[in-house]
């Protein structure tokens, strides 16, 4: 008995799903790594990148995607679709994906990608990879490689999905290279003929209300000082804050450190966390398992503060100390000083 070889030459192109929220991009540096990542796929395969965008009056914001990267915009815009409603976006977006028929669609790993994504890949009689950090394209066979942390964290899962068309992941934020902006590309913005009856959506949409933050998005900072449970004393923990404040930097930690209350979850890095990619990382008292590891390896310079000469963050580290960080930190931020008053 043979197997039945499935033919998908009609399932061409590379999508990714953009969200936006009050006509401006929503999460935006993974709204634009994931065309920047969507752009490297489609290269790879000779196929055009389409981004698809849904809302109300957004007409400049298709132009901007094209800036990033995208050849082709895909605009549903109706006032039915201003805020994120999951029937409606699930309808329009399979209702397009069945005619146009992608080889791959790309969505965000937010709290709006997670909801959307499983029902899109339910509707399409496909597989999606939840939470990917890594994308590319098998040479030979030219379709979707997806990699994912599996069993806690513990191991690294490339999966395919060679057998259902379009090939879908979700993006974890903060894993991918953000691309570059480009004012001169051209491409082309396909508006939408829509017909939506917001009678049969058994989902109303009554009022938004946006949830306070204050300080900075710790996924945008350009430095982080990292507090693990080695740096997570009362006395410590006030001296990372001073080094913080001393390297203009943002602190965050490992779950440990938010179970006991020393930073909220909004900081937290790594599995269950935030994924960053900051200029420079100061791991402080982290140890480096997997689970952490994986929501800080992008980041540009490391530095590893740890008194476990075994620690597993120095396979990580550009630069490690050997030190207890209750003593290490204070000399640090002493000689800041020092360096600051000398220039």
């Amino acid at each position: 008995m043979t197997d039945t070889v499935k033919d998908f030459s009609d399932d061409k192109g590379v999508w990714v799903f953009t969200e936006q929220q009050d006509g401006n991009l929503a999460r935006t540096t993974l709204s634009l790594e994931m065309l920047g990542e969507g752009r490297k796929l489609a290269d790879k395969l000779g196929v055009p990148l389409t981004a698809f965008l849904l809302g109300h009056n957004v007409q400049a914001l298709a132009e901007e995607l094209i800036a990033y990267g995208a050849d082709i915009v895909l605009l549903a815009d109706d006032p039915a679709l201003a805020q994120y409603r999951t029937g409606l976006y699930t309808d329009i977006i399979c209702e397009e994906a069945r005619k146009r028929k992608p080889d791959v669609l790309l969505v965000g790993a937010s709290p709006v990608g997670r909801d959307l994504a499983p029902r899109i890949s339910f509707r399409l009689h496909t597989g999606c990879t939840a939470d990917c950090t890594h994308l590319d394209i098998d040479e030979e066979k030219k379709i979707l490689v997806s990699t994912r942390p599996a069993f806690g964290g513990n191991v690294m899962a490339t999966i395919l999905c060679p057998d259902h068309r379009p090939q879908m992941s979700t993006v974890r934020p903060g894993v991918m290279e953000m691309p570059d902006k480009d004012s001169s590309r051209e491409g082309e913005v396909v508006r939408l003929e829509l017909s939506i009856d917001e009678a049969s959506d058994p989902v109303k949409v009554l009022s938004v209300k946006k949830r306070e933050h204050s300080g900075i998005n710790i996924r945008e900072a350009e430095r982080i000082v990292c507090v693990g449970m080695g740096a997570g004393d009362t006395r410590t923990f006030a001296k990372l804050e001073e080094l913080a404040r001393e390297l203009d930097a943002q602190v965050g930690g490992t779950r440990p450190v938010v179970e006991a209350c020393l930073i909220t979850h909004d900081c937290q890095i790594g599995q269950t966390g935030k994924t960053v990619r900051p200029e420079l990382y100061m791991a402080c008292g982290v140890s480096g398992t997997v689970q952490h590891t994986t929501g800080m390896s992008g980041a540009k310079t490391i530095v590893a503060i740890n008194k476990d000469s075994n620690a597993e963050i120095f396979n990580f580290a550009h630069y490690g100390i050997v030190g207890d960080a209750s003593l290490v930190v204070p000399a640090l931020i002493e000689q800041i000083r020092k360096a600051r008053k000398v220039s």
